[in-house]
């Protein structure tokens, strides 16, 4: 099987605090560390009361630190709201401090509504924003492999002098960066957590578009999936009714906090309701450990992932804890002795 790996929100459960959520990271990439999964990235979002992860690269170094097997990553810095300086320099930091364990992802999305994003870059020349990412990512590049000669940037040499960039992957919800991570030949992550579309076509178009540079000598193409694993399948549907409620109220713009179990299960669904969480089932996949693995398989065969990266959504620690372990089990994953 393929490897699997963590996507990290930090969410905020209704019965805890942002502060604790943060904690709750450090513990589960402590647990899955031991449990045998490749990799542990943290997103970036900023102003959302439901997510409490806007600096990735700082609890990157924190679960780098606190770990041993896990590569630990963004996924992902969102790219316009950082000087692409500040981006290469950070990331080389915690690559001369990690090496061989740090990966950058990077998005094009804000993460974050259209007002929070402009406070973000409040400070850029007048005239600037739009659509600036291909700008910024020919800049964090050159910051890696030099400029041309004759550019302003030419003789800054980016710190701490000596230590390359992370390997790169460009994330994304649609066929626009599988593309553009084809082209460029770098590695490629499919949010099909909360992708409007269906995996296949980008995660297709990623392999076979991808031509070799410096980046990357072959695609690698990882497929994010939102997935919760109980003991039965009916353990798993009970505890992925937070997870449901949760994406039901995004979906109207409302950014509430995790909702505990009890609340969900006693939240009165008006016929619609039911019915759009039901056209939702492909982003959620629910099951104990054989319905799951055998649904996640499917997937994987579908899309030709290189690696699936879970994202789970369940108010309850031990529960998620459980989840990722009963999984890691399913799908054949080596345990080592850092085990939780």
């Amino acid at each position: 099987m393929i490897p699997l790996s963590v996507l990290d929100l930090s969410f905020v459960g209704a019965d805890s605090t942002p502060a604790q959520a943060l904690h709750d990271t450090l513990a589960l990439a402590r647990h899955v560390d031991g449990l045998g999964y490749r990799r542990y990235w943290l997103a970036e979002h900023h102003a959302l009361p439901n997510v409490a992860s806007p600096a990735p690269e700082i609890m990157i170094g924190q679960i780098a630190a606190a770990t041993r097997n896990l590569r630990v990553g963004s996924g992902g810095i969102m790219l316009p709201n950082h000087a692409p300086l500040m981006v290469a320099e950070r990331f080389r930091v915690l690559e001369a401090l990690f090496p061989g364990r740090i990966d950058l992802g990077l998005g094009r999305a804000p993460g974050t509504d259209g007002v929070t994003a402009r406070a973000l870059r409040r400070r850029e020349a007048p005239g600037a924003g739009g659509d600036d990412f291909l700008d910024r990512l020919q800049e964090l590049l050159f910051w890696d492999g030099g400029f041309p000669e004759g550019h302003p940037f030419a003789r800054i040499e980016a710190s701490p002098a000596g230590v390359p960039l992370p390997p790169i992957f460009l994330l994304g919800s649609s066929d626009y960066s599988a593309r553009l991570a084809g082209e460029i030949g770098c590695g490629f992550g499919f949010a099909q957590h909360f992708s409007g579309m269906p995996a296949e076509a980008p995660m297709l178009d990623y392999r076979n578009l991808f031509r070799p540079t410096r980046l990357g000598s072959k695609p690698h193409a990882i497929l994010a999936v939102a997935a919760i694993c109980a003991a039965t399948d009916a353990e798993a549907e009970r505890l992925a009714s937070s997870a449901r409620l949760a994406t039901l109220r995004r979906e109207r713009g409302e950014y509430r906090p995790l909702p505990s179990l009890a609340e969900a299960l006693a939240y009165p669904y008006a016929d619609g309701e039911r019915l759009q969480i039901e056209r939702g089932r492909d982003r959620l996949h629910v099951g104990g450990p054989e319905t799951l693995r055998a649904r996640l398989a499917d997937m994987v065969a579908r899309t030709q992932a290189d690696e699936l990266m879970i994202v789970s959504a369940i108010p309850d620690q031990a529960a998620r804890h459980e989840s990722y372990a009963l999984l890691a089990q399913a799908w054949g994953l080596g345990a080592t002795s850092q085990a939780a």
